[in-house]
């Protein structure tokens, strides 16, 4: 159902050029299935904060109840356009586990739908701000690694880190679970930049403040919408030795291709979910974007430590969960009034 390359000895899930058999909205649900509901657009969002803007600004009074989402999101919220919104829970074991069951569930024909993961993350300030929406090309897992205390790892050692089946930082991967580089659709990636680069995007005065201290253009900017790449963890890592940890990870890992530009705590257990329903011919992953807005910076500011700036109040979660939504939301009204040519797949860039 999807192909898979093998850049080194890493295996990486490709979420482009698949292929599978669309049913018609319209087809019939088994004897024994519940009326089946077929979105045109599912939002996925991962914690409450995330999904709020989804419930306050759309009608979206049809809750469905899944078996096996979490108990603290235990529906499915739907509108009467074909756009729903579901709420996993954070972290990977949530978001894999709640992503599975809506998959699976017989409450949905999900075979034509686009995906819209809607979310927040850390924001890397030479490619990012507060605020900045980024929609990735490459997902990359950052857990799947071998580690080594900084207190017993040799001292010619830049990093205490490094790839599975290796003995040293740099090298590449020696073995891996296959899930730990997706590749989206760029063709997908590229209609959802083009339909949502001019969003007119939230600021607050309290981040315009605590941007301005970053010097790197990018991150002393106002928001805006752009494409780069983000990176997986269930661990809530900061500052700017591990940021620097990261971003070679990412290079590493992609061989150069990606470019790491936002952290969050989900998108590859979600993918790998996805790809189960796809292997077993329930969803299409070329039908599948990532949207991550800055709700802080990944790392502190000259003159700053570490610890000051995981703890700093930066402004940047309200107009990250506001951000997030206006633009992943622009993107779903421009797949479902243009339903027609979305259909079958992208529609072809004249």
């Amino acid at each position: 159902m999807y192909r898979v390359k093998k850049p080194l000895a890493l295996v990486v899930g490709v979420v482009a050029g698949t292929s599978v058999v669309a049913c018609s909205s319209g087809a019939a649900a088994p004897a024994d299935a519940p009326d089946r509901i077929s979105p045109k657009v599912l939002a996925v969002t991962l914690f409450g904060a995330e999904a709020q803007p989804w419930l306050d600004d759309r009608p979206l009074t049809t809750e469905i109840a899944v078996p096996g989402l979490s108990a603290e999101f235990p529906t499915v919220a739907c509108d009467g356009d074909d756009l729903c919104m579901v709420t996993t829970a954070m972290g990977y074991a949530n978001a894999a586990s709640s992503v599975a069951a809506l998959v699976a569930s017989d409450r949905f024909d999900l075979t034509n739908t686009y995906f819209v993961v809607s979310g927040i993350a850390g924001v890397d300030p030479e490619h990012g701000t507060l605020g900045s929406a980024h929609w990735a090309e490459y997902v990359v897992d950052a857990g799947l690694r071998h580690e080594i205390d900084q207190r017993q790892s040799p001292e010619d050692w830049a990093s205490n880190v490094f790839a599975l089946g290796t003995s040293q930082p740099g090298d590449s991967p020696g073995w891996g679970a296959g899930t730990e580089v997706y590749e989206l659709n760029p063709d997908l990636v590229d209609a959802a930049f083009a339909a949502t680069r001019d969003v007119d995007l939230t600021d607050n005065e309290t981040a315009a403040a605590y941007r301005a201290h970053y010097p790197q253009q990018a991150a002393s900017s106002a928001p805006f919408v752009s494409v780069c790449d983000t990176q997986s963890a269930d661990t809530y890592w900061h500052g700017s030795l591990m940021a620097q940890d990261v971003g070679n990870w990412v290079g590493l890992l992609t061989e150069g291709r990606a470019t790491y530009c936002t952290t969050q705590m989900e998108d590859n257990a979600v993918l790998t979910a996805l790809t189960r329903g796809a292997d077993a011919g329930l969803i299409d992953l070329d039908r599948v974007a990532v949207l991550r807005a800055g709700s802080n910076f990944d790392r502190e500011y000259p003159g700053q430590s570490a610890v000051e700036s995981i703890e700093a109040e930066s402004g940047g979660l309200p107009i990250a969960t506001r951000n997030a939504y206006l633009v992943s939301s622009t993107f779903a009204d421009e797949i479902i009034s243009a339903w027609d040519q979305w259909r079958d797949g992208v529609p072809t860039a004249e």
